[in-house]
């Protein structure tokens, strides 16, 4: 007489029916068990445009933190148009502290 342990050891090595994106030849034991439904939005649907002050700004801060800026430093001063990126990224270049090169630039 089999237990239900044997019963649900052999439905382990079936295939089941895979979400979009989930590997098609994956035992059962292996994927993972979705209790609600899953909505997936367009790709349309979640794609923002980004303008081109956005995209200079992110150049800027991406730069600035390369250089040696915290991340919340470097997007402060990545926004504000009146700092000179060059300047700024020299001040650490030659040894300022980033904490002091923001009092300097701000």
């Amino acid at each position: 007489m089999s237990t239900g342990s044997d019963l649900q050891n052999a439905y382990r090595s079936f295939i089941a029916i895979p979400y979009k994106g989930d590997n098609l030849f994956a035992l059962l034991d292996e994927l993972q068990i979705h209790t609600t439904k899953r909505y997936e939005m367009a790709a349309a649907e979640t794609t923002t445009t980004e303008t081109e002050q956005e995209r200079i700004e992110r150049w800027r801060a991406e730069e600035l933190e390369r250089a040696g800026f915290e991340p919340s430093a470097a997007s402060l001063l990545a926004c504000r148009s009146d700092v000179d990126l060059h300047y700024a990224i020299d001040l650490l270049r030659n040894g300022c502290a980033p904490e002091l090169a923001l009092q300097i630039l701000i």
